[in-house]
């Protein structure tokens, strides 16, 4: 039931596409006032970004906070130049799905495989990677299975570790693939407006 709840919140939601740059963007307006982007790969129908953006008490609106895709550049002056090369080394920490899979890259570990552990703890609803070097540390949620109130699986979880990059893969259930199956055919209903064109379609 709380799937379809989701869905029908994106249902409900006021949703305006634009086809641009190979890729399809839709802004989704919910009843609360939140926003949400999403992008998606015009050939794979892959979801390269999704970001949300919350008015604050006052009405204002807030920064756009990345849910999946490349976290934004710190915008820097060319005097920041040292700070950014101290700072290049550190974890870098990002989700990019797959069709099959919520996947988070976490680049700039480079330490062997065997000192990583990644494990759900159920009770809090997270994944929790650690290292037994105590040189990394890292708790975070599932956006996707809290919406849908879906239970943490832990046999889902795998990850790999390449080229100072840590990858974590979480299977998504068959009702989030049959949920982002059936949005995936709402959203290429809309119709989208063209680079150029001023006024956006809505539905």
């Amino acid at each position: 039931m709380a799937v379809q709840s989701w869905i029908d919140i994106l249902r409900l939601s006021k949703k305006t596409a634009l086809i641009h740059d190979g890729k399809r963007k839709i802004h989704y307006l919910f009843t609360d006032g939140k926003e949400m982007a999403e992008e998606y790969d015009l050939k794979t129908d892959e979801l390269i970004v999704r970001k949300w953006r919350h008015k604050s008490t006052l009405g204002a609106h807030g920064q756009w906070q990345v849910e999946i895709g490349e976290p934004p550049a710190d915008s820097v002056t060319s005097s920041d130049a040292d700070v950014i090369k101290e700072n290049c080394s550190n974890p870098v920490f990002m989700r990019r799905d797959t069709k099959a899979s919520f996947q988070w890259r976490i680049r700039n570990l480079p330490y062997p495989k065997d000192v990583f552990s990644v494990s759900v703890e159920a009770s809090e609803r997270c994944i929790i990677i650690k290292t037994s070097n105590k040189k990394y540390y890292k708790k975070f949620g599932v956006p996707d299975l809290d919406r849908s109130q879906l239970p943490l699986d832990g046999s889902a979880l795998s990850f790999t570790h390449a080229n100072n990059t840590l990858i974590v893969s979480y299977k998504k259930p068959k009702e989030i693939l049959t949920l982002e199956q059936e949005l995936l055919r709402e959203l290429k209903k809309l119709k989208g407006t063209g680079e150029g064109d001023v006024d956006c379609k809505t539905q």
